[in-house]
């Protein structure tokens, strides 16, 4: 197991990190979707080009879903950290399509140190996806609790 690199205090509030990009194809879409969200603007081509969407969307959970990856690997697993009471204000602003391209990237929005557990921090973070044209096709915002820097 390596020695973790994030600790609570390493959150500055209005930092913002990029965490990753990720290509969506048509067939990890139909793939997610038929698995978790097999509504047929997911699963079925046709049906989906004759849907108020014109074509075959991500199932806005496969958009959260890849930015949970992102931010496993980028802070999540190299910190400490002790989980997450939820999310609030998930929003699927646009739809993600086959070919489309998005980063991730979260800004820390709040941070404080626990008052009911001595040793960690919370930290609220905004996870945003956009697009290649820089648009924010999904946004979600939550705390993780971080165990804090041990004393020197």
């Amino acid at each position: 197991m390596t020695k973790p690199t994030v600790y609570w205090e390493d959150f500055k509030v209005g930092e913002v990190h990029e965490m990753g990009r990720h290509t969506f194809t048509q067939e990890e879409i139909i793939d997610f979707a038929t698995r978790y969200d097999p509504q047929p603007i997911h699963v079925d081509p046709e049906a989906a080009n004759a849907s108020f969407f014109g074509g075959l969307i991500a199932s806005g959970w496969h958009t959260c879903a890849v930015g949970m990856r992102f931010a496993v690997d980028s802070y999540i697993n190299a910190g400490v950290s002790l989980g997450s009471p939820g999310l609030d204000n998930v929003r699927w602003l646009k739809p993600v399509r086959p070919g489309d391209t998005i980063t991730y990237r979260r800004t820390t929005l709040a941070s404080r140190p626990s008052k009911s557990m001595p040793g960690v921090g919370l930290m609220q973070g905004r996870i945003e996806a956009v697009n290649q044209d820089g648009e924010i096709v999904m946004t979600n915002e939550g705390w993780g609790l971080f165990g804090r820097r041990p004393a020197a």
